[in-house]
């Protein structure tokens, strides 16, 4: 993995996306054999191309050596986003397409937020909103203090940063100056009941983040040119980085585009088969 030279830029960023166009068949299969289970559609479709472009490009690691001391940390603080999470996996080599299907099963590793498994890349346990962040900071701080230089990675919602725990990490990290810490905020503007600005406005998220002491960047959440430039470009500070990434709930579907239902929904046979035709074809364009 790592930083792509510039002469392949191209070539690298069709392979991510042809990566994100998998992911979402793998999302549509998961939601299906969820069945009355159901999943978090939405907010996991608003992820695929920032974990597309973490897992296929940016982050070290080794799918042999799952355990490996330098591999970067990902942690998915929003766990209800899992299906955009465990689809990423698949494509790092960690997890099978069938353990995907066993998804919300009894007995499966992969039920609907993250259960730390980390023979299969799931760094940590995660179901509670705000505590991602604080999670990262620990990990980034422990590895200054072993000068390791692995980066740790941090999607979060933007209905999450409702919770003060949010705020009181995003003081904390520019203090203790984790230039090894990356919180992407998955922009979509909304939460479990409704948009963020009906419930409890976040305002601008990146004056907010810049105001904390982050070096703050916003970008496209489904560019992936975007997405890459922001992760391997190095600041000129040792803060921490905020990317804020606006994306689309529900992004893939005409039906679940912006709508809020598809937050956390049964995915029937024939939304299935519409989807998948909807797919093809956006990826066939």
């Amino acid at each position: 993995m790592g930083v792509c030279d510039m002469g392949n830029r191209e070539e690298m960023i069709t392979k991510i996306e042809a990566m994100a166009g998998r992911m979402r068949r793998n999302v549509l299969d998961m939601a299906l054999a969820a069945g009355a289970s159901s999943s978090h559609f939405g907010g996991g479709l608003s992820i695929v191309e920032i974990t597309a472009t973490l897992f296929g490009e940016v982050m070290n690691y080794d799918p042999g050596n799952p355990e490996w001391s330098e591999r970067d940390r990902f942690i998915l603080s929003k766990g209800h986003g899992c299906v955009g999470y465990y689809t990423a996996l698949v494509e790092a080599g960690f997890v099978t397409k069938e353990d995907l299907l066993t998804f919300e099963k009894t007995g499966s590793d992969l039920i609907g937020h993250p259960v730390m498994n980390r023979a299969k890349a799931i760094e940590f346990s995660n179901g509670s909103l705000g505590m991602g962040l604080s999670l990262g900071i620990g990990v980034a701080l422990a590895a200054k203090r072993r000068q390791s230089e692995h980066k740790v990675y941090v999607v979060m919602g933007d209905g999450e940063c409702n919770e003060g725990s949010v705020w009181e990490a995003a003081m904390a990290a520019p203090n203790f100056k984790l230039d090894n810490l990356v919180a992407i905020l998955d922009r979509n503007k909304f939460q479990q009941t409704g948009s963020n600005a009906e419930i409890m406005s976040v305002g601008d998220l990146a004056d907010k983040w810049r105001s904390f002491g982050w070096e703050v960047v916003e970008v496209d959440g489904h560019n992936v040119g975007e997405l890459y430039d922001a992760f391997v470009n190095e600041g000129v500070t040792q803060q921490p980085l905020a990317i804020v990434a606006h994306t689309i709930k529900g992004k893939g579907f005409s039906f679940s585009e912006n709508n809020n239902d598809w937050h956390h929904h049964v995915l029937s046979k024939t939304q299935y088969d519409a989807a998948l035709e909807e797919l093809n074809n956006s990826l066939a364009g």
